[in-house]
C-alpha cells in the first residue's frame, strides 16, 4: 500500500502573510450581523435558516479583493462573518420561547436584553473553546469528508485565480429588496385565499406568499425536500384543518365568526399541536439514525480531551490553538456567568447549580456531536433543534425533580436549551471553518479569537432584530413569536415542551395523536418526518412558495438533463443558482427588517393600492422564475471547461 503524502495547505506554515488585520475583522463583523440578522428573519418565518459560509466567502472576498487584500485575509473574513449565522440559529431556536411561553411580556426590557446577550455570548465562547480541544484531531482526521469546508476553500482558491460570484449574489439580493419592497408599497398582493364552500362546511384555498426568500429556500433545498415540506401543508390545510372544523362547526358558526376564520383558528388551536407531536418524533427519529455518528462524536470527544489535555507541544503557526490553560479558564467563566443567569431564572442555588453542571456536560458533549457531524454532513444539515430538545427534556425532568414548578422553572428550562443550542451551533460553524482555514493555511488561534470577538458582537447586536420584528407584527395587528407571521416552529415546540413538562399544561391528547402521526410517517418510510410536519406548523403560503421555489429548481436539473450537460457545466449551473437564491434570501429578509424598524416606530408607508390585485403577484412569480432558470442555464459554459468547486448547500 502506498504511503499517504503529508498533507501541504495552500499557504504554507512559514509563509508570514497578513491575516488578522483591522479591516478583515471588519468586514467579518459587519457579515456577522448582516446574515445573522437576514438569518434571523427567515428563520422566523419559514423556520429554516441557510449557511452563511458561502455568502460569507464570496462578499469577503469581492471585498478584500478590491483593497488588494491576502486570501488569508478572507478567510478569516469569512470565519467572523459566518458566525452570525449560528448565533441567529441559537437565538431564534430559544430566544423567542421566552415570550410564547408567557415568561418575557413584553418581549423587551433592559434585563431581557441583558440575559439574552448574556445567554448567547455564554453559549458561543462554549462552543469556541470546546472546539479549540477538539480541533487538533477532527479537521486533520481523514474519515471526516467536511463537504462544505472543502467547497468553501476551493471559491477562495477560484477567487485567488479571478474567479467570483459577488455579481450574482449582489445583484439577487437587489432583486429580493425590490419584491419585497413594492410588495410593502401594495403594488400587488403579497397573497390570495378562497374559502371553497360545499353544502357543510369548506375547504380554504390559499396561493403561495409572494416571497423571493421562500422562493430562495426551496432552490437551495430541491424538489424533493420542498415537496415534503409543502405535503405537510396539504394535510394541515387540505385535510387536517377542514375536517376538524366541519366536525366542530357543521352545524353553525357563532354569530361572530365566518368559516374561512374558523379554519385558520382549528389550524392553530388543533392541527399545530398535531404538528408538534410529529416534530417530536421526527427529531427523535433523526437522532437515532444517526445514533452511530453520535456515540462515535462522543467516545472521540472524551478522547480529544486527553489528547489536548497532555501538553503536546505544536510550534507550527497553522497548529496553534488557544492556549489549554485559557480554554479552562474560559469554560470556567461561562460556568461562573450561567450560574448566575440561571438562578436569576430559578431563584434556587440548588437548581442553578445542577443546571450549570448539565448546561456544561450537555454543551461539551453536544458541541463535539455538532462537530462531527458538520464533518460528515455539513453545517446546514446539522439538527441543532434535535439536539437541543433532547437536553431540554433532561433539563426538565432535572427541574421537576427538584421541585421546581411554573414560570421559574420553565424559565429555567429553557435557559439550558438556549445556552446548549448556541453552543452546539457555534461549535458545529466553528470546526467547519477551521477545517477551511486547515486547507488554506490559516492560524487555528486568530480564526478562534476573531469568532470570540465575532460571537460578542453579534450577540449585542442578534436580540434588536427579534425585537422589531416582534414588536412590528403586533402593531401591524399580528400576535408576534408563534403568530402567523412570524411562526417560529422550533422555538414554539420548546416553549410548549417546557410548560408542558414542567407546570402540566400540555395538551397531551393532540401531542399524542401527533406523535402517532409521526410513527405513521416512519413505517411509510418518508424520508424526513420532521420537515412533514413543519410543514404542517408553518403557514400554507409560506410551504407553497418554498414548493415553487423546488419545482423551479426541478426545471432547471430537468434542463441540464435535456440539454447533456457534462459534470462541469452542471456545476456551474449549481453555483450560479445557489449563489442567486442566496442572495434573493438575504436581499427580502434584510429590506424587510428596514419595513419591520417602520412599523415599529408607527410610520405609515405609501401605498400603490389600497386592494392591490394578485394577477401583478403572477407577473413576479414568473420574473422571478425566469431569473433562477435562465441565468444559472446561461452560465453552464462549454462542456470543455474544468469544473469549477461546487458550492452546493
Amino acid at each position: 500500500m502506498p504511503e499517504q503524502k503529508p498533507f501541504v495547505p495552500f499557504i504554507s506554515p512559514e509563509t508570514n502573510m497578513a491575516e488578522f488585520t483591522l479591516r478583515a475583522l471588519i468586514i467579518g463583523l459587519v457579515m456577522a450581523v448582516v446574515l445573522g440578522a437576514a438569518n434571523a428573519y427567515l428563520g422566523l418565518k419559514a423556520g429554516m435558516t441557510i449557511a452563511a459560509t458561502y455568502p460569507a466567502a464570496v462578499i469577503g472576498m469581492a471585498i478584500i479583493k478590491l483593497l488588494k487584500g491576502t486570501i488569508l485575509e478572507e478567510n478569516f473574513a469569512r470565519t467572523v462573518g459566518s458566525i452570525g449565522e449560528s448565533i441567529a440559529a441559537g437565538a431564534i431556536f430559544t430566544l423567542p420561547a421566552f415570550y410564547i411561553a408567557g415568561i418575557w411580556n413584553p418581549f423587551f426590557t433592559p434585563e431581557h436584553f441583558i440575559i439574552s446577550v448574556g445567554i448567547m455570548i455564554a453559549g458561543g465562547v462554549l462552543g469556541i473553546m470546546f472546539v479549540a480541544l477538539l480541533r487538533r484531531v477532527m479537521v486533520e482526521d481523514v474519515e471526516l469528508p467536511f463537504p462544505e469546508s472543502i467547497a468553501a476553500s476551493e471559491i477562495h482558491k477560484a477567487g485567488s485565480h479571478g474567479s467570483s460570484g459577488s455579481s450574482y449574489l449582489f445583484g439577487a439580493m437587489g432583486i429580493g429588496a425590490v419584491v419585497q419592497a413594492l410588495g410593502q408599497f401594495k403594488l400587488f398582493a403579497a397573497s390570495y385565499q378562497k374559502l371553497f364552500s360545499l353544502t357543510k362546511g369548506g375547504i380554504l384555498f390559499q396561493s403561495p406568499d409572494v416571497s423571493p426568500a421562500y422562493m430562495g429556500v426551496g432552490y437551495i433545498i430541491g424538489p424533493r425536500l420542498a415537496t415534503l415540506n409543502f405535503s405537510g401543508g396539504v394535510l394541515a390545510w387540505g385535510l387536517l384543518a377542514p375536517i376538524i372544523t366541519y366536525f366542530k362547526y357543521g352545524n353553525g358558526l357563532p354569530a361572530n365568526l365566518d368559516y374561512a376564520t374558523a379554519i385558520i383558528h382549528v389550524w392553530k388551536d388543533y392541527v399545530r399541536p398535531i404538528a408538534i407531536g410529529g416534530m417530536l418524533v421526527g427529531a427523535a427519529y433523526t437522532l437515532w439514525k444517526m445514533r452511530k455518528s453520535l456515540i462515535t462524536g462522543i467516545a472521540r470527544s472524551v478522547g480529544d480531551v486527553k489528547k489536548a489535555a497532555s501538553g503536546e507541544s505544536h510550534t507550527i503557526r497553522t497548529d496553534k490553538d488557544i492556549s489549554f490553560i485559557w480554554v479552562v479558564a474560559g469554560i470556567f467563566a461561562v460556568g461562573v456567568l450561567t450560574f448566575f443567569i440561571y438562578n436569576y431564572f430559578a431563584q434556587n442555588l440548588v437548581a442553578a447549580l445542577v443546571a450549570t453542571i448539565v448546561m456544561i456536560v450537555a454543551g461539551f458533549f453536544f458541541a463535539a456531536v455538532s462537530g462531527y457531524l458538520v464533518g460528515i454532513i455539513g453545517s446546514s444539515n446539522n439538527p441543532i433543534s434535535g439536539l437541543t430538545l433532547s437536553t431540554l427534556v433532561i433539563a426538565a425532568l432535572l427541574m421537576v425533580l427538584l421541585g421546581m414548578s411554573g414560570t421559574r422553572g420553565v424559565a429555567a428550562v429553557l435557559g439550558v436549551a438556549a445556552v446548549v443550542c448556541v453552543s452546539a451551533a457555534v461549535a458545529g460553524e466553528m470546526l467547519q471553518d477551521l477545517k477551511v482555514g486547515h486547507i488554506l493555511g490559516g492560524t487555528p488561534w486568530k480564526m478562534q479569537i476573531g469568532d470570540i470577538i465575532g460571537v460578542v458582537i453579534a450577540s449585542a447586536v442578534m436580540f434588536i432584530p427579534l425585537f422589531i420584528l416582534n414588536e412590528g407584527d403586533i402593531r401591524s395587528g399580528g400576535t408576534g413569536f408563534g403568530g402567523s407571521a412570524l411562526p417560529a416552529p422550533q422555538a414554539s415546540l420548546m416553549a410548549i415542551l417546557s410548560k408542558g413538562i414542567v407546570s402540566g399544561q400540555m395538551e397531551w391528547i393532540l401531542i399524542f395523536t401527533g406523535m402517532l402521526m409521526g410513527v405513521g410517517f416512519i413505517m411509510m418510510n418518508v424520508k424526513s418526518p420532521m420537515l412533514v410536519s413543519v410543514g404542517m406548523y408553518l403557514p400554507l403560503g409560506t410551504t407553497f412558495a418554498i414548493f415553487v421555489g423546488g419545482l423551479i429548481k426541478g426545471i432547471v436539473e430537468f434542463a441540464d438533463e435535456k440539454k447533456k450537460f457534462n459534470d462541469a457545466q452542471k456545476t456551474r449551473v449549481e453555483n450560479t443558482g445557489i449563489l442567486l437564491a442566496a442572495g434573493l434570501i438575504a436581499g427580502e429578509a434584510l429590506i424587510g427588517l428596514l419595513f419591520a424598524g417602520l412599523k415599529f416606530g408607527e410610520i405609515k408607508l405609501f401605498e400603490f393600492f389600497a386592494e392591490p390585485t394578485f394577477w401583478l403577484s403572477l407577473v413576479v412569480f414568473i420574473g422571478i422564475g425566469w431569473l433562477l432558470v435562465r441565468i444559472p442555464l446561461k452560465n453552464a459554459g462549454s462542456p470543455d471547461e474544468p469544473a469549477p468547486p461546487s458550492v452546493s448547500m
